[in-house]
């Protein structure tokens, strides 16, 4: 398991939640966000929305799998 703690650069609209779920349907491995007490899945878009990541919101991105290690950093890049 592979797992990376980030700050949220900026809110996600409607537009940028479906680029990062498409970014984590890239890799293979089982990929959550945290934040707070909250759990999603990071391939759902619905999730994603739900989460309502906000600006400055402190998150964690944790996977497990073949790729893990990629998943995490190309996910990180694009929340933070």
């Amino acid at each position: 398991m592979t797992q990376k703690t980030i700050i949220i650069k900026a809110s996600l609209d409607a537009r940028q939640a479906a680029f990062f779920v498409q970014t984590a349907g890239k890799y293979e491995s089982d990929i959550r966000v945290a934040i707070d007490d909250k759990k999603i899945n990071a391939k759902s878009i619905m999730g994603t929305i739900a989460l309502g990541m906000q600006e400055g919101q402190s998150a964690m991105i944790i996977a497990e799998g073949a790729d893990e290690e990629a998943a995490v950093q190309d996910l990180a890049s694009v929340l933070a």
